[in-house]
């Protein structure tokens, strides 16, 4: 498969490299972001038009909703039929939806497929890609994916691919904010930051952090006869035990922390138990 990438900022420079050698054509505003790729046996294309012209698929990642808009519009003027189009940006999923809506009168299949893992995944070809597209595209895409991703997962039709994304980003982000929270918890009880930083990336890297209790397929108020039951009820216990604790470590101290506040009013009932849900 012919391979184009347009976008070599700092994801789709790794990204692109992992694919790079004969058939891999790519473009990038900035010439110097052309230059390694092209040392490493691509091709540098002289326009979008030019990636689009040659390529079966054509990855694009870009900044924002405006630059995929106007990139994939120009893909969609040059691309031959049967090419697939694939965006790695973090967009509205509508914008993802909309292209493709697009794309159809040209026989051109779009598939939405964000990455998570940053930089660091990028530069070692383990990134997590979600995709949204038909099953004929994905299963297209999955192999030239594979090349930087460790993890390929096919999540529904477009658009499918930005709302796992945004899903996934939503509990990153919030969790650096609970981040910032613990160490104000730390600093004013006198303990080391970097320490319990370290403590932190250990312990998560052993337990797998928050994705851990990422197990059931359904949000609704589980059943005692339901696997899971025992474990999360155990779960809800230590936490609602740490978290009380935590709280009065900060009250002593004079330190705010409202998300702590509200993860203990919510815990059970974010892990799938009721209310009264115990063991007597």
């Amino acid at each position: 498969m012919r391979v184009g990438f347009i976008g070599l900022g700092q994801m789709g420079a790794p990204m692109a490299a992992r694919l790079a050698g004969e058939g891999l054509a790519v473009y990038d505003a900035r010439a110097e972001a052309m230059a390694p790729l092209v040392k490493a046996g691509a091709r540098a294309a002289r326009s979008v038009a030019d990636v689009a012209a040659h390529a079966d698929l054509v990855s694009v990642m870009v900044r924002d909703d405006e630059q995929v808009n106007e990139v994939g519009a120009e893909v969609l003027a040059s691309a031959r039929p049967g090419t697939v189009l694939a965006i790695h940006s973090t967009i509205r999923a509508k914008t993802a939806e909309d292209l493709a809506t697009r794309a159809r009168r040209y026989e051109i299949e779009v598939v939405d497929a964000p990455v998570s893992g940053g930089f660091m995944g990028a530069s070692a070809g383990s990134l997590a890609v979600m995709v949204g597209g038909t099953d004929e595209a994905f299963e297209r895409c999955r192999e030239p994916f594979g090349a930087w991703a460790g993890l390929v997962l096919h999540m529904g039709p477009v658009g499918a691919g930005t709302r796992t994304k945004l899903a996934r980003n939503l509990l990153h982000f919030v969790a650096f904010t609970a981040a910032a929270e613990a160490q104000r918890l730390a600093e004013a009880s006198g303990v080391s930051l970097r320490k319990l930083g370290r403590v932190v990336r250990h312990t998560d890297a052993v337990t797998g952090g928050a994705g851990s209790i990422m197990l059931r397929p359904t949000t609704a108020p589980m059943t005692p006869d339901d696997d899971l039951y025992g474990i999360l009820s155990h779960t809800r216990d230590l936490g609602e035990k740490d978290l009380a604790l935590a709280l009065e470590l900060a009250d002593e101290l004079g330190v705010d922390a409202p998300l702590a506040r509200i993860a203990l009013g919510r815990f059970g009932a974010g892990l799938g138990l009721t209310e009264g849900d115990g063991d007597g």
